[in-house]
């Protein structure tokens, strides 16, 4: 009779596997990675721009050549004189009249730097291929102008 006992047993009882996946050490490691985010956030501020620092120069030059600049891709061109007569700037429509007239006006006077004053509107690039062209010409001291 023991034999039927243990026998029913066994086969009134199926061996049943857990097909679960048992979750918890994932959602304790995505914890612990949530916590290492937003501690190191705030140490990152990715919206600032380091940018270089120009110095002031300590006594301007009294005589150069400006060039205006214009959203419109037009430009004045002339050489600032204070006290010397007056100033006689020339208009030019494009930026390849601008570089003609700048290296005439540079054949004339070698010496004299470079002050470039543009719009707020205009294209960075334009500024920058301005600046670019007078370093090829050969003018040593190429500057902006500010407020």
């Amino acid at each position: 009779m023991s034999e039927q006992i243990s026998g029913s047993l066994r086969s009134g009882r199926k061996n049943k596997f857990k097909s679960e996946i048992n979750v918890v050490p994932y959602i304790d490691v995505m914890l612990v990675l949530l916590v290492i985010f937003m501690v190191v956030a705030p140490m990152t501020n990715p919206g600032t721009v380091d940018l270089p620092s120009a110095e002031k120069t300590a006594l301007p030059p009294t005589d150069y050549i400006q060039i205006s600049l214009r959203p419109d891709v037009s430009a004045e061109i002339g050489i600032h004189r204070p006290g010397k007569g007056k100033d006689t700037f020339e208009s030019v429509p494009d930026r390849d009249a601008l570089i003609n007239s700048l290296q005439v006006i540079h054949a004339e006077n070698p010496d004299l730097p470079v002050l470039i004053a543009a719009d707020k509107n205009i294209i960075y690039n334009e500024v920058v291929q301005v600046i670019s062209d007078a370093k090829k010409m050969g003018i040593s001291r190429v500057g902006l102008a500010t407020r």
